[in-house]
């Protein structure tokens, strides 16, 4: 990210909560610009450039799947997540099939609405980096495109899997890569047997990758994984 604050586009009827989120977010350093309902919001986002929304889903005038549908007829990327106080899997599914990043059923902390975005910007810096194909990893460089990685002149080809997935673990390095987004992502599906395959995968990685002491991949207990490159060493000591 740069320097320029992260837009928000938060749509909620709940005045008190809508204001709440606002405050929140803002003494967290984005810039967070509040819609009372639907209608509102999508005025909002035809005149300004939003990095990330959150809509919940009954509001007046235009839910937020209908105000969804609409956002992502003009833009195909934004990052978008949902609020509601509905739990049912129909809605959920409706919700995703829209394009949504994430979902959150209230009642939801604060920081957990927090985390959630912050994963979200995360993963698309990711994206954005496709351009950069070549990773320096430690003594490692991963060729993303060629599916190469290489050490000491010695280049060993990867598989399609395991290139993918130390591609989102590269852009990703030395923060976490949440698991059900790779799984997502790789295997387009977080059921179990997708979950152990990608286990698998991991173990190979951390054997292609254990040639330099210096880097290697991490559990993070409950979230997903961790590339840990030399660059991060010293803020794992702290």
């Amino acid at each position: 990210m740069t320097d320029e604050k992260v837009k928000i586009l938060l749509c909620e009827d709940d005045e008190n909560l809508g204001m709440l989120l606002r405050e929140y977010l803002q003494t967290k350093g984005y810039d967070a610009d509040l819609q009372p309902d639907g209608e509102a919001g999508y005025k909002a986002f035809t005149r300004s450039k939003y990095d990330l929304c959150v809509f919940d889903v009954m509001m007046p005038k235009k839910d937020g799947f209908a105000l969804a549908a609409d956002v992502r007829a003009l833009n195909a990327e934004v990052p978008i997540v949902f609020l509601t106080a509905k739990s049912m899997k129909e809605d959920i599914l409706q919700g995703f099939k829209l394009g949504a990043e994430d979902y959150l059923s209230k009642p939801f902390s604060m920081e957990e609405l927090l985390y959630r975005i912050e994963s979200i910007l995360r993963r698309v810096k990711g994206k954005k980096t496709k351009d950069q194909v070549v990773y320096q990893l430690g003594a490692f460089t991963f060729d993303a495109q060629k599916q190469h990685l290489t050490i000491d002149g010695n280049a060993k080809k990867l598989t399609t899997k395991e290139s993918e997935l130390l591609n989102l673990l590269a852009a990703n390095s030395n923060s976490i890569l949440e698991r059900n987004f790779a799984l997502k992502t790789i295997w387009v599906d977080d059921n179990y047997f997708n979950a152990r395959s990608m286990d698998v995968y991991i173990t190979k990685l951390r054997k292609l990758l254990k040639d330099d002491p210096n880097v290697g991949i991490i559990n993070i207990h409950g979230k997903g994984y961790k590339l840990i490159t030399p660059q991060g060493k010293e803020e794992q000591n702290d």
